[in-house]
């Protein structure tokens, strides 16, 4: 008796598990926290690095030192949507070794709060660059609006630290790459940028190659990652092609009688079937 089920290609990679990427230093620091942490001196600095890697806690400890030893008056930390602001809650850091700990007041974390983002939210940007409070977290959308309202001169001698930072593009229409290119030119704050993917799917840049070139980077490759996990034993990544809707094939190449999670398209992409279920 033949079978109907489709063989997926796929490769498979085993890893060392030498437990590495998990182990921390004297200072409560990750190897790739560690190798980020080296370069905290620098103006502009792109970090690359895996999620689940440690990038938010990396940028509290530049943040930190950067505050209390580089001049800089105020760190405004700038996330995609407001999930994310989770990412910079409190952290007790000199728990684990550090000289101080993470703190950002709840009024502060604009993810937190009501209400739209250009609105009460971008007067709130404002009052904090007036405060002498150290650290705000919000969005992308407040912090374009933010721009917008108040001009790059307002955040001069300021850490901006943007997460996700694919979600900037150099194309002109782009306003949170607009504004990072104006800060850039005006060269009076500093700017973290924090990525797991540094490409977007539109093939846009993520810079302009001037700007670009003002980056120092730090890469924690997802190898590096993967190998200093200790229980994972070997990674089987498969693929198949298919014409027409993804659900009238996807049975073809998945066993349901295997636990199976699904990363259904957006529903805003082409590939949906615009059909959302709850």
């Amino acid at each position: 008796m033949t079978s109907d089920k489709k063989s997926v290609p796929s490769i498979s990679v085993s890893y060392a598990r030498n437990g590495s990427s998990t182990k921390a230093n004297a200072f409560g620091m990750r190897p790739m926290q560690e190798r980020a942490y080296e370069k905290r001196g620098e103006q502009y600095l792109l970090i690359k690095s895996p999620p689940a890697s440690g990038k938010s806690r990396a940028l509290m400890f530049i943040a930190l030192d950067k505050l209390q030893n580089q001049g800089i008056k105020q760190a405004i930390i700038v996330v995609p949507e407001k999930a994310i602001g989770a990412s910079f809650h409190d952290e007790p850091l000199a728990k684990f070794g550090f000289w101080s700990d993470w703190r950002v007041e709840p009024k502060w974390n604009l993810c937190n709060a009501p209400g739209d983002d250009n609105g009460g939210k971008v007067k709130s940007v404002g009052a904090f660059l007036d405060s002498a409070d150290k650290v705000l977290v919000c969005t992308h959308a407040t912090f374009r609006f933010a721009v917008d309202a108040y001009g790059v001169e307002k955040f001069d001698d300021r850490l901006i630290a943007v997460d996700e930072f694919h979600h900037v593009s150099a194309n002109p229409d782009n306003k949170l790459g607009a504004h990072l290119g104006q800060l850039i030119a005006r060269n009076r704050v500093h700017i973290v940028a924090m990525t797991g993917s540094y490409f977007r799917g539109d093939a846009e840049a993520v810079l302009a190659p001037q700007d670009e070139a003002n980056f120092d980077s730090v890469t924690y490759t997802y190898y590096e990652q993967l190998n200093g996990y200790e229980y994972l034993k070997q990674l089987d990544i498969g693929y198949y092609f298919y014409s027409g809707s993804y659900v009238d094939d996807i049975l073809n190449v998945l066993d349901p009688a295997e636990k199976t999670i699904v990363h259904i398209p957006n529903v805003n992409s082409r590939e949906s079937t615009k059909l959302k279920t709850t």
